[in-house]
């Protein structure tokens, strides 16, 4: 069985697909772009602030459904330029305190809205 999850708090999706669905004990969360919910507008080109606001979003969805991020067991990261790796783990690990989920990152060309960076979820159930 598949629920899918809308939360207002997180930006709404720009194409034919979900901000996340819960299936078997987990909930897949679409990548995260940093679009701001309340303007539904990209945050600022800097890689610190668009990581933050992509975390801000994550959390948001996780908390529509009463999780948080010690939750989380999975990241894939999406980066436009490798050599912001090191402003982005900062910045991620912020966010995530002592927890520490599996986790890939990896640079592709081009993200959507030519952001740079893009987080997906794979979070646990209670």
């Amino acid at each position: 069985m598949l629920n899918v999850i809308f939360t207002e708090k997180a930006p709404k999706a720009i194409g034919p697909y979900s901000q996340g669905i819960k299936a078997g004990g987990f909930f897949f969360l679409s990548g995260q772009i940093p679009v701001d919910p309340e303007t539904n507008e990209v945050v600022e080109n800097n890689i610190t602030v668009q990581t933050n606001q992509v975390m801000k979003n994550i959390k948001a969805i996780l908390e529509s459904e009463d999780l948080s991020v010690e939750n989380i067991v999975k990241t894939t990261i999406f980066l436009s330029d490798m050599n912001q790796f090191s402003l982005v783990n900062e910045e991620y690990g912020k966010h995530l305190g002592e927890h520490r989920p599996a986790r890939s990152t990896v640079e592709i060309s081009r993200l959507p809205k030519d952001v740079l960076i893009e987080i997906e979820v794979i979070a646990a159930l209670k």
